[in-house]
C-alpha cells in the first residue's frame, strides 16, 4: 500500500471532517439537537484521528538507530491503534451519553433547518471523502472484497479512513432519521435515539478497528502471495536446494524481514555458499522489493531439522 495514496486519502478526509464539524456544531447552537453535538464531536474525533494517522506516518519514516536497528516503521499501527482508542472513547462514548441525556430529558429541536440543512452537506462532503478513500484503495484491493481487504491490508491509513467514513455515512443518515423523526412526533426522545444509535455504530467500528491494528501490532506475516513468490526465489535447484524453514515478519507496512534456513549442497565451498546466499538474497528482492531485511542461514538438509518435511 503505498504511502502517497494513504495520504491522499487521509487528507481529503481531514478537509471534509473539518468543515462538517464547524457546520455540526453551529447547527447544535441554533437547534439544541443532542444529534448535532454528537455529531460534531464525531467530527472532531476524526479530524483528530486523521491527525494521528499523518503523525504516525511522518513519525515512521525516521532512519534506524542502534536502539531501534529495524526502523521505525510500526509506529504507523501504534497510531492507527490509537485511532481506534480515540474513536471509541471521544466519539462512541460521548454519543452514548448524550443519547441517553435527550431519552431522559427530551426537548423539541429548534430551527430545524439548520440540523437538517448541515447534515445534508455533510452527506455530501463524506461522500466525497469515502469515494477518495475507495478510489486510493481499488488498486491494492484487487480481487480482495472489502472484508479481506480491510483485514489483510498491512498498512493501516486506508483501511481506518475506509471504517471512519463508512461510519460517518451511516452515523449522519442516522442522525438525520432521528432529526426527522422528532420533527414529525414533536417527541424529542427520536433525537435522543439517533445519538445512541450513532454511539453504539461507533463503537463496532473502533473494536474492530482496535482488533485489527492489534493483530499488526503484534506482528504479522507475509501475505500468501509474497510468501510464495519468496519460496520460488530462494530455491535456485543448484547450490540452494529447499527450504528446511522460513519466518516473515512485517516490521512495518512497507518493510519485511525474511529469516530461512535453506538446503544446500554438502559439498559446495564456503565461497560459493556465500555467492548463491547473495544470489538468493537478489531474487528474493526482484520478487517482493519490500524484502529488505533478509537472513539466510545455510545448513545440510536433514529430515529431522525439517519437521520431518523433505526439500524440493
Amino acid at each position: 500500500m503505498s504511502a502517497s495514496g494513504g495520504t491522499k486519502a487521509i487528507v481529503a478526509a481531514l478537509a471534509a471532517n473539518l468543515a462538517i464539524a464547524a457546520s455540526k456544531f453551529v447547527a447544535f447552537l441554533f437547534s439544541g439537537s443532542s444529534s448535532m453535538l454528537a455529531e460534531s464531536v464525531h467530527s472532531l474525533a476524526d479530524s483528530g484521528n486523521q491527525g494521528l494517522l499523518l503523525l504516525g506516518g511522518k513519525k515512521a519514516q525516521r532512519e534506524a538507530t542502534p536502539q531501534h536497528p529495524f526502523g521505525y516503521g510500526r509506529e504507523r499501527y501504534i497510531y492507527a491503534f490509537l485511532v481506534s482508542i480515540v474513536l471509541f472513547s471521544v466519539g462512541g462514548m460521548f454519543a452514548i451519553y448524550e443519547g441517553y441525556e435527550k431519552i431522559k430529558h427530551p426537548h423539541e429541536i429548534e430551527a430545524w433547518y439548520w440540523p437538517v440543512g448541515v447534515l445534508v452537506f455533510a452527506i455530501i462532503a463524506e461522500s466525497f471523502s469515502f469515494r477518495t478513500a475507495i478510489k486510493e484503495s481499488n488498486p491494492l484491493r484487487g480481487q480482495l472484497s472489502w472484508k479481506e481487504f480491510v483485514r489483510r491490508a498491512k498498512a493501516p491509513e486506508l483501511p481506518v479512513v475506509l471504517l471512519e467514513d463508512l461510519g460517518a455515512l451511516v452515523g449522519l443518515i442516522l442522525a438525520l432519521i432521528g432529526v426527522g423523526l422528532a420533527l414529525v412526533t414533536g417527541n424529542g426522545v427520536w433525537d435522543g435515539i439517533g445519538t445512541l444509535c450513532i454511539g453504539v455504530l461507533l463503537i463496532v467500528i473502533a473494536i474492530v478497528l482496535a482488533a485489527e491494528t492489534k493483530s499488526l501490532l503484534l506482528g504479522e506475516s507475509a501475505g500468501i502471495d509474497e510468501v510464495k513468490k519468496i519460496e520460488q526465489a530462494l530455491v535456485d535447484g543448484d547450490t540452494v536446494t529447499g527450504i528446511i524453514h522460513m519466518r516473515t515478519l512485517h516490521l512495518g507496512p512497507e518493510e519485511l524481514l525474511v529469516a530461512a534456513k535453506i538446503a544446500v549442497q554438502h559439498d559446495e565451498t564456503a565461497a560459493q555458499v556465500a555467492a548463491a546466499i547473495d544470489a538468493a538474497e537478489a531474487r528474493i528482492r526482484d520478487a517482493v522489493p519490500i524484502a529488505r531485511v533478509i537472513y539466510l542461514e545455510p545448513d545440510i538438509f536433514q529430515a529431522s531439522k525439517a519437521g520431518g518435511a523433505t526439500a524440493p
